[in-house]
């Protein structure tokens, strides 16, 4: 995976970890590939950790300290990395999308996270959090709008959607609310040529994804991962196989979507029928 840009161990938590297990592996006299022995991982899986590419994990966490004889102190430090803007399922995937070259999605119900308006995302949110304080819900929406920078700019990914029809038909918030939303699809599409977008109707049928958030990202230099997620929780996934898997799915759910002019076509047509409401 790629490094990181900064491994100053006091520029944050996830860091100063990375710096902390580095110091216990070398004074136990151990190379990276001799302590990813003893707690089950690869050597370059224990790198991504010094160099703090990736979030380090609790369960991970308790093996290192068992074999480093740390007490629980990278179990500690483990907690701390851990804090996010996005919810914690979210975290590794959200760290990743900003290192990505292409990112292809597909949503089965709602408008993906990095195209929604910031009356759609507090829709989302708050159906989705009945019992969440206010606050914690606004949180997770200023993240949110954060990350929907990431399309934009010189060095934005290419990003490809797919949703399916029910995303532009599905009420979230009032209907202007959906107005909105559907409008700033289309402005979005129009005005950034590293955006594609296309709807898979309802008369595609039964698909692999009929029932899926699916994101997928590649990278210049680090294997390709995907991303799940349903309610409540979400998982990364990095199996070669799965990955591969996953792929010719969504290049099938690519051939089975609208062609893009008439998936706009649909999308404004869906905007002006929530307007009449």
């Amino acid at each position: 995976m790629t490094q990181s840009k900064d491994t100053d161990p006091y520029a944050d938590p996830r860091a100063f970890y990375g710096s902390e297990l580095k110091r216990l592996r070398e004074g136990a006299g151990l190379t990276q590939e001799q302590l990813g022995q003893r707690v089950f991982c690869s050597a370059s899986y224990i790198g991504q950790f010094e160099t703090a590419v990736r979030r380090p994990q609790l369960e991970l966490s308790q093996l290192l300290d068992d074999v480093l004889g740390s007490g629980e102190h990278l179990q500690r430090l483990c907690r701390l990395a851990h804090r996010s803007k996005v919810a914690n399922y979210f975290a590794d995937a959200a760290e990743l999308e900003q290192r990505a070259r292409t990112i292809s999605e597909f949503s089965s119900m709602y408008v993906l996270g990095l195209l929604q308006t910031e009356a759609y995302a507090q829709a989302v949110t708050r159906s989705a959090l009945r019992f969440v304080s206010q606050e914690a819900r606004e949180r997770l929406v200023s993240a949110r709008r954060e990350r929907a920078q990431l399309l934009e700019g010189p060095s934005a990914p290419a990003y490809w959607a797919i949703m399916h029809e029910a995303t532009l038909r599905v009420a979230v918030g009032s209907p202007a609310v959906m107005a909105e939303q559907l409008n700033h699809l289309a402005e979005v599409v129009r005005a950034l040529p590293n955006i594609v977008l296309q709807v898979m109707p309802f008369t595609a049928g039964a698909h692999h994804f009929l029932n899926s958030m699916v994101s997928l990202m590649h990278f210049n230099d680090a294997p390709p991962v995907v991303y799940t997620e349903g309610a409540g929780t979400g998982r990364l996934i990095e199996d070669p196989a799965l990955v591969a898997h996953c792929q010719s799915s969504y290049d099938l759910a690519r051939t089975e979507a609208l062609p893009t002019a008439a998936s706009l076509a649909l999308i404004e047509s869906a905007a002006k029928d929530w307007t009449t409401q």
